[in-house]
């Protein structure tokens, strides 16, 4: 069973930083696509962030400047820096490879 592991939810203040991790317990990143998603409370869940196999990268307009995802191979996961947070950015946040497997979520809260 392919698991995903997310970490590094919390509440910050506006203008805050967090960095989000998503390690999967056996298969090696760089052959799956990673993506981030988040869903508000009463909003659809949107795809924030994606990095494929080769590095390539998306940001949806609403967070290009302020975030930032990444491989980290010596920890075989797919980290997503968020700084310069808003309270727009609350929000459940998902991890996901291939669109096919997917993280718990975990809480991210700007005040």
């Amino acid at each position: 069973e392919v698991q995903l592991v997310e970490s590094g939810g919390g509440s910050v203040q506006t203008g805050g930083s967090l960095r989000l991790s998503c390690k999967p317990s056996f298969f090696i990143l760089d052959d799956f696509d990673m993506m981030w998603y988040r869903q508000a409370p009463g909003n659809e869940c949107e795809l924030v962030s994606s990095i494929s196999g080769d590095g390539s990268t998306y940001y949806t307009d609403a967070v290009k400047g302020r975030f930032t995802i990444s491989h980290d191979n010596a920890k075989n996961s797919v980290d997503l820096q968020m700084n310069s947070l808003k309270p727009d950015d609350t929000a459940v946040y998902y991890c996901a490879a291939d669109n096919t497997y997917w993280g718990q979520g975990t809480q991210v809260t700007v005040s």
